[in-house]
């Protein structure tokens, strides 16, 4: 199932790459990462289930479409998630929102956990977690790892760049979450970034650096 969706709409692909450039600043970077998250929801919640109802137009009586059935939650992996949050919540904003904090340990490369907040019902809801690099895949592994133990049934992972490592790590250990994401990049270097990437998607979000 979770071959990655790859969404090379050309506007989404422009964005991305003003997105890259060293030279855009932490004002923009956020808009943009919020503009590029907008229309990746818009293909993520393309297989939402609809019901036909009755509309009184001003003219005459139309039979239309609503959304049906599971409702939606979006989980940003803090703190760089965040910066999707927003563009997200524009195009879905009767979702609900949890967060849950986990960061890769420098030396030991393994999730940590510290913080998570779910909305009561999450179990009863489909989930979209957001997190705009898909590096390593640690930390989107646990993440998805925690909202499966509260019982989601139903849950796709969204990021913005994504590493063939990190893809591998998610699609190894749940293949049953489809992946979408804006780009496949080359590879991680040593330290583990995205190769050409964009750097820290954090830093850059909330001019930390």
């Amino acid at each position: 199932m979770n071959n990655p969706i790859i969404m090379d709409h050309p506007l989404i692909q422009h964005k991305i790459s003003l997105l890259r450039d060293k030279n855009t600043g932490s004002k923009e970077f956020r808009e943009l990462v919020s503009e590029i998250a907008m229309l990746m929801v818009f293909e993520a919640t393309r297989d939402l289930p609809l019901k036909e109802v009755e509309i009184e137009t001003p003219v005459a009586i139309a039979k239309t479409k609503v959304i049906s059935g599971s409702k939606l939650a979006f989980v940003p992996v803090l703190r760089a998630g965040l910066g999707m949050v927003d563009g997200v919540l524009k195009m879905v904003p009767a979702a609900k929102v949890g967060h849950i904090g986990v960061y890769r340990d420098p030396e030991t490369k393994q999730a940590i956990e510290y913080y998570s907040k779910l909305p009561v019902d999450i179990a009863k809801r489909d989930v979209i977690i957001v997190d705009p690099m898909l590096a390593t895949g640690v930390t989107a592994v646990d993440a998805i790892a925690k909202i499966k133990e509260k019982g989601v049934k139903n849950i796709k992972f969204m990021c913005i760049i994504a590493a063939p490592e990190g893809l591998e790590a998610v699609k190894k250990e749940h293949p049953d979450v489809q992946i979408y994401c804006a780009a496949c990049d080359q590879c991680l270097d040593e330290h583990a970034y995205i190769v050409p990437g964009l750097g820290d998607a954090g830093d850059r979000i909330f001019g930390t650096k």
